[in-house]
């Protein structure tokens, strides 16, 4: 069995602001509770996993190497509130649009569930005990189909979302989600 609960989280919308394609280092502003809420699930002993879609890099809107220093910086900046994310994964294709061998019908896009399944793998991580935070149907899709329980945060694409089937809880923010989550495992 493994041993490891996580909190899967979504990047743009939840962590920071949604601002389309985030293409320059300037245009990262994680929101002010980020920190707290990261701070709050590994307090609690259970992963911080960032699960992402990247399909700026298949379009050639910046590439694999800007999506890993983006998340180095990230890092720096939780890491300055004392924490950080224990791992990132992103998935840079698209289906049916962008560049050479990023153009491809792949296993880690969400909402299929390949980023989970390597970090339940790499992390020791219990999927079934663990939970999918985001602000898209994509997300809660994801959980579904990787049997964790998904949140809808109302921060980045969230506060236009009409459907929120599949949703656990619907939370104002990735705090108010965290806060939830720290409760509901308890059950």
């Amino acid at each position: 069995m493994k041993k490891n609960r996580a909190v899967f989280l979504d990047r743009d919308g939840t962590i920071n602001e949604e601002v389309g394609y985030l293409k320059h280092f300037d245009d990262l502003r994680l929101f002010p509770f980020a920190a707290k809420a990261v701070g709050m699930i590994r307090e609690a002993g259970m992963k911080a996993v960032v699960v992402s879609n990247q399909s700026g890099v298949a379009r050639g809107f910046f590439d694999e190497d800007f999506v890993t220093a983006l998340h180095e910086r990230i890092n720096a900046i939780l890491s300055q509130e004392g924490t950080g994310i224990d791992r990132f994964y992103f998935c840079p294709h698209h289906p049916t649009e962008g560049l050479g061998e990023y153009v491809r019908d792949c296993h880690c896009r969400k909402p299929k569930t390949g980023m989970l399944l390597v970090a339940s793998k790499e992390l020791d991580i219990d999927l079934s005990r663990s939970y999918m935070v985001g602000d898209t149907e994509r997300d809660l899709e994801t959980a579904r189909n990787a049997g964790v329980t998904g949140v809808l945060v109302r921060t980045g694409y969230g506060k236009d979302i009409g459907n929120t089937e599949g949703a656990a809880y619907v939370a104002a923010d990735l705090l108010d989600a965290v806060n939830w989550i720290l409760k509901d495992r308890e059950h």
